[in-house]
């Protein structure tokens, strides 16, 4: 009687077996010494949540469903296990003595939504991932409780079919679409065609590629964004058709794909077309879209914002019942006029740049609409230690407990590239799991434990110093981490490498050194962990780019001083820095140059995909794109501090600059170096396959 009653009891749960198949799985693939003594259980209850407790030598992870079992594994395995991944490196050793729950936990999630990736990810990051970089981004996410994720390629196989069906030429096609570093672009509207043309089979290679990262995301509880029918088409299409459609001017120097006015019959019929494709390659289990109208600019006399915005909307809900638009809160994005059309319970606006805006308050939750607040911290993938981690905690907090409480959804982590900062993005998405008000001082200790697999005192003392200086949460707008001079483009007056990037450090930085230096002590200690070896080669990075400031300031006070003796000093001592840098990042492949070269390579599967995909990533993160000189803002937005650049590009620069300034202090009015021909040339030298 009792085996029955027992077996009567389990019934549910091991019906319900399937619904953790994928947790189960990832299990597998990147704990495999967990397999076998971790049991999964469902448990009903409100909201999202999962609990933690040990039975029979084994641990128990119940959990209201798929995504909050991979939340309860990732939280066991960082606060018991001491166990990590992340975008730089992973901690995932074996643990043979398994780490007993002693109290059982119940975590409850106080962010209903809890979303990853902005467009730019897809280029600054992951243009050139593989499915094996896939499977590990969607386990990192599944393990922080991601529930909601951007897919943002997979577009040029939707944009190809909709063009075929009204008359477009296969080169009238590959015109229209981008090389596939600049897809994120393209798809906000702001540029067509630049980096192409894209072969067919890389084409045919991404729809393979983004419905296996779909049907993962499916059994790890992560629903995805798709992009929707906002209105852009072709530039050429207003020579095809009679319809209300609006030329875009420029975004910088790129002419900017055209908006067909949704109020215009033809918007409908094309939208169906969007839909039908989307539908026919990526199935109808999509609940979420995402697109912006006049991103960045663009122009909108002749358009009546409100009805357009009505128009998207119900098209996306004709072919997708119940789906939620989502829209981001940018620049002056969404605007009032279009949110003032749209059913707003189907709508999510993204407080894209919480770290430096308040637009949700300023904005009374955007007149009313649910929202969710996110954190960009990276530009560019831009180099460099940022990360205002308190105020993270913070203000997610603030709005959940102010007037506007109802209308916050959830959390989001928006990086332009996220291959930095591991610690920003681990307190964001756990801000999401958090009831309380989260403190970053005293949350930090178990950081360093979990990252580095191991508690250590002069670790743990030099991230307090961190959290006083690079993590700091100062007032102010700033978009990313101070930048490095000795990746500017040379000049004697220089306030930023990139265009929209500061020099500025406003924090200590000899409080900061200490630190480094603090975190150096460990090495013997935690030298063996990779973890460790990647974050050390930062740290030290970032102490000489920090003293390349106050070097840089000698150079140019000996030469206005017409000081030659002590300008030689100073540029020797200016270019040595770079050597060193090199020597440093050179430790270790995350940092090298080549291996971005193999991974962008490694992602073609033709000789043509090849040296397109080399030619894409070779230009973004140096003069980004175009060949426009009165448009040349936009290089170095995505510079990189790698081995392989330091010296053969930037040294490179300054030294023919400093060439040039020292014929100046010999009288000699020599011509300035041509950086903009330069940097191109140097690219071009570089598309060997």
């Amino acid at each position: 009687m009792r085996k029955v009653l027992l077996l009567v009891m389990l019934a549910p749960f091991s019906l319900l077996a399937g619904e953790f198949d994928g947790v189960g799985a990832l299990v597998k693939r990147r704990v495999p010494w967990l397999d076998g003594r971790i049991v999964f259980e469902k448990v009903k209850g409100d909201g999202e949540f999962f609990s933690l407790s040990s039975a029979g030598g084994k641990v128990v992870i119940g959990a209201s469903g798929a995504n909050a079992a991979a939340e309860g594994l990732g939280w066991y395995l960082k606060y018991y296990c001491h166990r990590s991944m992340s975008h730089m490196g992973d901690n995932l050793g074996v643990v043979t003595s398994l780490p007993g729950v002693k109290t059982p936990v119940t975590i409850r999630a106080s962010a209903q939504y809890r979303h990853t990736l902005n467009y730019c990810t897809y280029n600054y990051t992951m243009s050139f991932y593989t499915w094996k970089d896939w499977e590990h981004e969607l386990d990192w996410m599944a393990l922080n409780g991601v529930n909601l994720m951007l897919v943002a390629n997979g577009e040029e196989a939707v944009w190809q079919n909709v063009l075929r069906r009204m008359g477009y030429t296969e080169k009238e096609i590959v015109d229209f679409i981008t090389g596939p570093a600049y897809n994120a672009w393209w798809l906000m509207g702001n540029i067509q065609g630049w980096g192409g043309p894209m072969p067919s089979t890389q084409v045919a290679g991404r729809v393979a590629l983004v419905q296996k990262m779909l049907a993962r995301m499916h059994i790890l509880g992560i629903e995805p964004i798709m992009p929707a029918f906002f209105g852009m088409v072709p530039s050429t299409l207003k020579d095809k058709i009679k319809a209300h459609i609006i030329t875009q001017g420029t975004w910088g120097a790129f002419t900017r794909p055209d908006i067909l006015d949704p109020s215009d019959s033809a918007f409908s019929r094309i939208a169906g077309l969007f839909y039908e494709e989307t539908r026919r390659l990526y199935g109808k289990d999509i609940h979420f879209f995402s697109g912006d109208p006049f991103h960045e600019g663009g122009i909108t006399e002749g358009v009546d914002l409100g009805a357009a915005g009505s128009r998207i909307q119900q098209a996306m809900q004709t072919y997708f019942p119940g789906s939620v638009w989502v829209l981001q809160g940018w620049q002056v994005n969404p605007r009032t006029e279009m949110l003032a059309g749209l059913d707003r319970r189907k709508v999510l606006v993204q407080e894209l740049f919480g770290e430096t805006t308040n637009n949700w308050e300023k904005r009374k939750a955007y007149e009313g609409t649910p929202f969710i607040w996110c954190m960009i911290t990276n530009y560019g993938e831009r180099p460099g230690l940022f990360g205002k981690l308190q105020r993270y905690a913070d203000e997610p907090y603030r709005a959940r407990h102010g007037e506007y409480g109802d209308l916050i959804k959830g959390v989001g982590i928006m990086p332009e590239g996220i291959d930095n900062n591991p610690v920003a993005y681990d307190l964001m998405l756990e801000v999401g799991w958090h009831q309380e008000r989260m403190d970053v001082s005293s949350w930090i200790k178990e950081y360093t434990q979990y990252r580095y697999g191991k508690l250590d005192t002069d670790v743990v003392s030099a991230w307090r110093l961190l959290l006083q200086t690079v993590y700091s949460s100062p007032e102010g707008y700033q978009e990313g981490p101070p930048e490095n001079v000795l990746c500017a483009r040379p000049a004697l007056q220089i306030k930023s490498v990139s265009t929209w990037g500061t020099l500025r450090k406003n924090y200590d930085t000899a409080l900061f050194a200490k630190a480094v230096k603090l975190f150096v002590n460990a090495a013997g200690r935690c030298g063996g962990s990779d973890t460790y070896q990647i974050d050390r080669i930062n740290f030290q990075r970032q102490v000489l780019a920090n003293r390349a400031d106050a070097v840089f300031a000698e150079v140019v006070t000996a030469f206005n001083n017409k000081d030659s003796l002590a300008f030689e000093r100073a540029a020797g001592r200016f270019l040595r820095l770079h050597d060193e840098s090199e020597a440093l990042l050179n430790g270790h492949p995350f940092y090298r140059l080549a291996t971005y070269k193999q991974q962008a390579l490694r992602a073609g599967n033709t000789p043509e995909e090849k040296r397109i995909n080399l030619s894409n990533a070779l230009m973004l993160i140096t003069y980004w794109g175009e060949n426009n000189r009165k448009e040349d803002n936009l290089h170095e937005y995505a510079y990189k501090e790698w081995a392989g650049m330091m010296v053969s590009f930037y040294k490179r620069r300054w030294e023919m600059y400093f060439a040039y300034l020292r014929g100046q202090l010999r009288g000699v009015q020599g011509e300035a170096p041509d950086f903009f021909g330069w940097e191109r040339e140097w690219v071009r030298e570089r598309l060997v396959l």
